[in-house]
């Protein structure tokens, strides 16, 4: 697998999650990093992604991996 990193600016951490946008539902969708880069989403590091924000009247919806 390739090493994925950060899409923020100046970030070379390791990603671990991928963002993804609902501009229609004003939503961001946060999940466990996907298994292939995909257009239009952004690959997050463990501090970027806890650090999330969104703009005021959206929603931002979490998946995460439980381990068992």
């Amino acid at each position: 697998m390739v090493d994925r990193f950060c899409t923020k600016v100046g970030c070379s951490r390791d990603a671990v999650s991928t963002l993804t946008y609902d501009y229609a539902d004003s939503m961001a969708v946060l999940g466990p990093l996907s298994l292939a880069k995909e257009p239009h989403t952004y690959d997050l590091c463990s501090i970027h992604a806890e650090r999330l924000s969104v703009p005021q009247g959206w929603q931002v919806i979490r998946h995460q991996v439980l381990n068992s």
